[in-house]
């Protein structure tokens, strides 16, 4: 199975500006990131950004970079343009790699993109893992995720799905024991021709209310599968605290 890794990059962040050019052990934070993803069974790896200087730090380190434009209101919109500049056919499987997340698994990226490969019915893949807590499940920051027994995904949400009606009749906050809670990671493989699409589907109720931009696909009947991972990947790098975190793992990784 061959697949393509199209990591999106902009150099505008509020609490990180420049975030993708962050050094970390000598290299772009998006080069390491284009590195975690070459290490996968990627057939090739290319950052779509909006940024010059992004591209040319990209293209210095050996890496693919296509220059999109800076006016897409979602990474989903860049991605299409990325794949409509690359030539795609409908059915290429593409996996979006966030380009803040410098710790992600390789045989995560398999995963998902081995899961869209093998569902014939799904135009997109993601991934989930078990939720850790009480605190967790209600957290609204916490997308969850519910899934029909094939793994389509039935609906993501930022309120505690499914509900455990009998355990938290008293209004307490549990997780109740063996509920199938699951915590949505934002890992997608999407085939080529849905991204082609995507641009044109208007935004519906479902995403306005959630603000996820996952629930525009369900709205519109394009399915979902969902890979189950047995745990929580590496967070991703939003502060610079975050950084810094990233900063020592591959300090001690040398």
């Amino acid at each position: 199975m061959g697949f393509t890794a199209l990591i999106p990059a902009r150099a505008a962040s509020t609490r990180l500006p420049d975030k993708p050019l962050a050094d970390i052990a000598g290299k772009p934070m998006v080069v390491r990131v284009a590195e975690r993803a070459s290490a996968s069974g990627a057939q090739r790896v290319v950052i779509a950004t909006d940024t010059p200087r992004i591209a040319q730090a990209v293209r210095e380190h050996g890496y693919t970079a296509l220059l999109t434009r800076p006016e897409h209101p979602t990474g989903t919109d860049r991605l299409a343009e990325a794949v409509a500049q690359l030539g795609l056919g409908d059915e290429e499987i593409v996996v979006n790699v966030q380009g803040d997340e410098p710790l992600i698994e390789p045989a995560l990226i398999d995963a998902v993109a081995r899961s869209l490969a093998d569902k014939p019915w799904a135009a997109i893949a993601t991934c989930a893992c078990p939720l850790a807590d009480a605190a967790a499940l209600f957290n609204p920051n916490v997308v969850k995720v519910v899934c029909a027994a094939d793994t389509r995904a039935l609906y993501f949400s930022r309120a505690p799905i499914p509900w455990a009606r009998e355990a938290l009749a008293d209004g307490g906050r549990r997780l109740a024991p063996g509920l199938p809670a699951l915590h949505h990671i934002g890992l997608y493989a999407y085939r080529a021709g849905f991204l082609r699409a995507f641009p044109a589907l208007p935004q519906g109720e479902l995403e306005r209310f959630e603000s996820l931009e996952q629930l525009r696909a369900l709205e519109h009947g394009h399915a979902i599968a969902v890979y189950r991972a047995s745990q929580a990947p590496a967070a991703g790098v939003d502060t610079p605290e975050d950084l810094q975190r990233v900063r020592a793992v591959y300090a001690n990784a040398v």
